[in-house]
This record gives structure tokens, sequence and C-alpha cells, in this order.
């Protein structure tokens, strides 16, 4: 089908997949993107597929499959924890929580820094300056005293983690949200725009919106490590659901019992490996992306 015969819409969509097509040449250029590309392709699909691979009886603690504490073995690859469940099998259904919560927590915050970091540079005057001071003051709120003020209010739950880390996160892509939306206004076609009478809706989604995506899409993925981390460090506080296993509550359980001062090696040390190695990941692959829209940061 040629140019002159395509409608507007097969050439809008022609347009993405060179897009798409351009993106994953460049990205794929990045070793250290792929590298990390590929550390959380292996998480992702391992929480995916954990239902099937291990199952939910893997998790009782009345009908434990092993001996509690016992050390990495044939049967039980990373040992057993103190139920005499296998640690392994923990660390998969942890993947699956703290994933879960990443990117919950991250799509509550992209969704609201977003939408306040494009108001808040659009339009100007009290509107403005309140949504500052609303960003500022949500800036210096604690993660962890929040957590443990919604813990007590709405109780201990991976839902209070999501809201705790989704509500104190959003200010900095707010902030990077504004200052973008400032300079793609300053642009002549912005004027052109509204000239030709395009309202507040049509600039912020037309023209705003389409060029704050490529930073929104690399803080993204900075901000789901630092979900999982938080998350971690939330349930290893025991402010998550005590029912359900995460990283951070195995490593918590693993301290409780001991295990750094009576070497129990392999019940605290593989789920803070898994911490760092979706954190390595995430931050990798998003520092990839970042260099792909941002070509002034390929070489460095």
């Amino acid at each position: 089908m040629t140019t002159a015969t395509a409608s507007p819409r097969q050439l809008t969509w022609a347009r993405r997949r060179r897009a798409v097509a351009t993106f994953w040449g460049d990205y794929r250029q990045n070793r250290a993107g792929l590298f990390g590309l590929a550390i959380l392709a292996v998480f992702v699909v391992s929480a995916l597929l954990v239902p099937w691979l291990v199952g939910e009886d893997a998790l009782s603690v009345t009908r434990p499959a092993g001996e509690p504490l016992q050390p990495p073995s044939g049967e039980f690859w990373l040992g057993t924890d103190r139920s005499g469940r296998s640690v392994l099998d923990l660390i998969l259904w942890g993947s699956r929580v703290s994933l879960t919560v990443g990117f919950a927590a991250t799509l509550i915050s992209i969704t609201v820094g977003s939408l306040i970091g494009i108001l808040a540079g659009h339009f100007h005057g009290w509107l403005s300056g309140l949504l500052l001071r609303i960003t500022d003051w949500f800036l210096v709120m604690p993660t962890l005293v929040l957590a443990v003020a919604l813990a007590a209010v709405l109780g201990r739950s991976l839902s209070t983690i999501v809201i705790a880390i989704g509500v104190t996160s959003w200010p900095t892509t707010a902030r990077l949200v504004r200052a973008q939306t400032l300079a793609v206004e300053a642009r002549p076609y912005i004027e052109r725009a509204r000239a030709l009478g395009g309202g507040h809706w049509h600039v912020m989604t037309r023209h705003v919106l389409p060029n704050v995506m490529p930073i929104v899409l690399a803080q993204t993925t900075l901000m789901v490590a630092g979900a999982i981390l938080t998350e971690s460090t939330v349930a290893f506080l025991g402010l998550g659901d005590p029912t359900v296993p995460s990283w951070g509550s195995t490593i918590q359980a693993a301290r409780d019992t001991g295990a750094v001062s009576s070497g129990l090696w392999w019940y605290i040390l593989p789920p803070g490996i898994a911490i760092a190695l979706v954190a390595l990941a995430f931050t990798l692959c998003g520092r990839a992306i970042e260099g792909v829209l941002n070509p002034r940061l390929r070489n460095r």
C-alpha cells in the first residue's frame, strides 16, 4: 500500500512501528541494558510461572516439605527456613509479591506525578503555586513513617505498603515532568496550536504529554527498583502482611531466627541477592532507556 492510499491511522501505526524498531536498535547496543533486561526477564517469567512451578501448598507452615533449617542439598537447593519450607520456593513466591508491589506503587506514583507535573507546568498563578507547595510537602514526607501510620489505621497488608510507597514517591516525577512541560510549552508550535483554537486539554494531551512520556518512561524503570527496595525494607520491619511471603519478610524471619549469628547463610543471603539483582536490573534498564532517549548520555 502506497503512502498516497494509506489512511491516517495506518500511517500513524507505521510511524509507531518504525519508532519501536529504532528504539530497540539503539537499546540493544547498550550491553549493560541488555544484561539488566535479561535479569529482569528471568525474574518476571519466574514470577508469572511460580503457581505452576511450585504451587501454594509449598508455603504451608503446618505441612512443610522438610525439616527446619536444613542446609542446601539435592532436594532443597537453598535449604529450608525455620518452618521447613524451601527457601528457593519462598524466593520464587517472593518475586511475585515484590514485583507486584513495585509495579503497583510505581503506577500510582507515575500517574499522580505526571498529572501534577503537567498541570503545574501548564497553568500559572495560584494553581501552579498550590500544586508546587503540595509537592514540596509530600517530598519531605518519609515513607516509613507514613507506612507505620497507615498500618495502624488500615492494617498490615500489601495494599498498605503500595499506598504508602505510591503516595510518598510521586513528587520527584512531578518536578521532572513540570520542568519538561515548561520546556515544551516554550516552543513555537505550542503558540501556533493555541492561535488555531487549541484549548488547555488539547495542548496538554496532544502536545505536552507525548513529549514528556520519554522522561516518564525512564523514570518509571528507576522508580520500580526504589519501590521494591522500600517494600523489602517495610516488610523487614514487620509492617507487611505476615501471611504473604516476600523477600523482605523472608529476611526478617531469618533475622528473628538468628541466621546471622548461627551461620545460616542460605536463609538470609539468597533473598538479599534477589533484591540486589532486581534493583540492579531496573537501574541498568532505566539508564539504557535514558541513553536512547537522550543521545547526549550514550557515551557517558
